[in-house]
């Protein structure tokens, strides 16, 4: 069975003509909204619904504007308001070294001094830096900013996160 993973979500549709709204759930908007992808929609239940291929897609405020091989007119793409775009494993993009996809850290383990203070449960974009959301035992979550003097080692293949929590970061 072939995996799918997250890259975008339809908020709306843009216009008349067919076009929608993507908020980017993606570090790779310009490469997943490219012409001639091919991006899986999934329904709120994370149902497959129907694979669609990109016509154009293009940055538009904090979205992206996405049109549809096939798909003209705003009837035919209303259906898709609040459903999720996912792209195959298959079609991702081999990353460089020290680069990761979000779903190879969700559920890495995190140790400060070799001391296991949790798992990372998601990852937020704030900003100008990714912050990693530390779920911990019996207390608050904790956020990493992922940034060089925080984040010090991450190694997929051990699933393991080496940190240093900076005064600060850690308020319980």
């Amino acid at each position: 069975m072939t995996n799918f993973y997250k890259v975008g979500i339809i908020v709306n549709t843009q216009g008349l003509q067919g076009e929608v709204r993507v908020l980017p759930t993606t570090d790779f908007p310009e490469e997943r909204f490219a012409k001639n992808v091919v991006l899986a929609v999934f329904d709120d239940k994370e149902n497959y619904v129907q694979d669609l291929t990109v016509k154009s897609g293009k940055s538009y405020k904090k979205m992206w504007l996405v049109k549809f091989d096939g798909l003209y007119h705003i009837n035919d793409v209303e259906k898709f308001k609040g459903m999720t775009l996912k792209i195959s494993e298959e079609n991702l993009t081999a990353l460089s070294d020290g680069e990761f996809y979000y779903h190879e850290i969700i559920g890495l383990d995190v140790y400060e001094n070799n001391n296991l203070i949790g798992k990372i449960s998601e990852i937020l974009q704030p900003g100008a830096n990714d912050v990693w959301v530390v779920k911990r035992q019996g207390k608050r979550d904790l956020l990493l900013p992922y940034i060089p003097s925080v984040i010090l080692n991450v190694d997929v293949k051990n699933q393991r996160v080496n940190v240093d929590v900076m005064d600060g970061l850690d308020d319980v």
